[in-house]
């Protein structure tokens, strides 16, 4: 096979008229021509997401392939925690066995935080003994990211060994450290992490660049940093890579890395260094088996129409076009649906919040609208039934409820939040980082258990209710996180739910789903509910809803 493109050569940084030669999946030669037609485009290495969860586009690997390599992404550095928090190691090997049906280039890592806390129920534990096997194989790239980064600054020894594992097997550790500064995040890096994908300012970014770490510039659906990170480019090219993180379905068919490199390029960042952050460096940092575009690599490349939108015209991985004008070339594949989850249907009653000690001021978990850090403000009551706290809609003061999916009898945990700005009805997820329990918020207890009662139904998935008798859903039975549908039907079903949750409850977030899901993360700042109840990260501790009383 040969190819006649424009060849953006990232290691010489130059463009030039060139054919290139593919026999058995390598680039046997690449000659360069005096000229090409002009509708010949560019060819330059594909895109590599650097860190992204896939259980999160709520599609398994060979379905998120295909959707994926439409955009030019050809490898992603995959952290699987968010099934291993479901079924542990069965989690990890179903997605390594899937990944392996496709021909894009998966990087899984060992989770390194399964549970992220013990101040929460998962499904499943992974200590050091069971993270040193997996990072013993040949299919486990790296340790995945360190969220417990108390744990690294206190020494404890489960941590630590769990760290200790992967440089000794040679293979890098991921960081999660947000707004860690200063002479903390010196000793957090220092115990040989070497990356993090969670700053959400320039300053915070800059400072650990420059203690060598790389950083990630991430734009997922919920969490979106790109903005506040793009300088960095020019400050610190060598630093960036870019991900995504956190990509649910109707996003990832909009586009994928090639967004943030013609974001950055409409910045007016260097062409090289943007292309060589979304292309080069995660290759290069992870040791991934993918094709930089030179002479005996991986055939693995794309060519665009221009260097401004990055529009796809066609991918290539290992010689074998996968995506041509916007369409996939990959077929489906069938996949299984393991799964855990033993929650039985509650009733209302089972969402009401009665006072211990009456006090009109509540802790409030604070949502922030494309960020999964939340704040803490104060909410006064003004409603009160029977010595029950009540939900107040003209304050945007709703119900938030947690309820472990593992077992069958539990109770909710319950609690006040602000930012969704509901008028009625509830939304509810089993897709609830990191443990994946039942996250819900609500203007009613009656909403609330509508909501949770249909992805009680399905054994996972999403719904929202208007509170009376209007329940819609999505299922998810992939571990109540992954649906078996295809990915573009399920990103059109995903949209439509999206929307009536917008327009028929009056919900103001952009992704409300996907911040909702991290509602329940105890690792993230500031206030979050987990199954167990209020949880304060600053704090590391519980604290009560009831303000003046804990």
């Amino acid at each position: 096979m040969t190819v006649q493109s424009n060849l953006v050569d990232l290691h010489q940084r130059r463009i030039y008229p060139a054919e290139i030669t593919v026999e058995n999946g390598r680039i046997r030669e690449i000659q360069e021509i005096e000229s090409v037609p002009a509708d010949a485009g560019y060819l330059l290495p594909g895109f590599v997401d650097a860190h992204v969860h896939i259980e999160s586009s709520m599609l398994p690997p060979t379905e998120f392939a295909r959707l994926a390599v439409v955009h030019g992404t050809v490898a992603t550095v995959s952290d699987p925690h968010e099934i291993a928090n479901v079924l542990g190691n069965e989690g990890v090997m179903f997605m390594l066995e899937d990944a392996a049906r496709s021909p894009l280039k998966f990087c899984f890592g060992a989770p390194s935080c399964v549970p992220a806390t013990s101040f929460e129920t998962a499904g499943a534990r992974l200590d050091a003994d069971d993270v040193e096997k997996l990072l013993q194989n040949p299919a486990i790239g790296y340790l995945s990211e360190m969220m417990n980064f108390p744990g690294v600054l206190h020494g404890d020894a489960e941590v630590l060994a769990k760290i200790a594992a992967a440089k000794r097997l040679g293979k890098p550790v991921d960081g999660h450290a947000p707004g860690l500064r200063g002479e903390d995040a010196r000793r957090y890096f220092a115990a040989g992490i070497t990356t993090d994908h969670e700053c959400f300012t320039y300053d915070e970014a800059l400072e650990k660049a420059h203690l060598g770490v790389k950083i990630l510039i991430r734009e997922g659906s919920a969490a979106r940093n790109f903005e506040a990170l793009w300088p960095l480019i020019n400050v610190s090219p060598g630093q960036v890579m870019f991900c995504s993180d956190d990509k649910h379905p109707d996003d990832l068919v909009q586009g994928h890395i090639n967004q943030l490199v013609a974001r950055a390029i409409a910045q007016g960042c260097d062409l090289f260094d943007t292309l060589r952050a979304a292309c080069v460096h995660p290759v290069e940092h992870y040791r991934l088996s993918v094709g930089q575009l030179r002479e005996g690599d991986p055939a693995d490349f794309i060519q665009v129409f221009d260097l401004t939108d990055f529009k796809v015209q066609g991918t290539w991985i290992d010689g074998v076009k996968v995506s041509e004008n916007g369409s996939t070339l990959l077929e489906r594949q069938s996949v299984s649906a393991p799964n855990q989850f033993l929650a039985k249907p509650r009733q209302a009653t089972d969402f009401q919040l009665f006072h211990q000690f009456y006090t009109p001021q509540l802790r409030v978990i604070e949502v922030y609208d494309g960020e999964i850090v939340t704040g803490e403000s104060e909410g006064t009551v003004s409603k009160m039934r029977e010595g029950q706290y009540m939900p107040d809609v003209a304050q945007d003061l709703l119900y938030i409820a947690v309820l472990n999916r593992y077992t069958r009898d539990a109770k909710p945990a319950l609690g006040f939040v602000r930012g969704f700005g509901l008028q009625r009805g509830a939304l509810a997820s089993s897709v609830a980082h990191d443990s994946h329990n039942i996250v819900a918020v609500g203007t009613s207890e009656e909403a609330l258990a509508e909501a949770v009662n249909a992805v009680i139904a399905a054994k996972g998935g999403i719904a929202a209710s208007d509170g009376a008798g209007d329940v819609r859903s999505l299922a998810l039975p992939i571990a109540g996180l992954m649906s078996q549908s295809d990915g573009w039907q399920l990103a059109d079903d995903y949209s439509q739910l999206d929307a009536w949750v917008k327009s028929e409850l009056g919900c103001v977030l952009r992704a409300p789903f996907m911040s909702l899901s991290f509602l329940a993360l105890p690792v993230i700042p500031k206030l979050k509910m987990t199954d167990r109840g209020l949880f304060d990260v600053e704090r590391f501790d519980f604290v009560g809803v009831e303000k003046a009383y804990g």
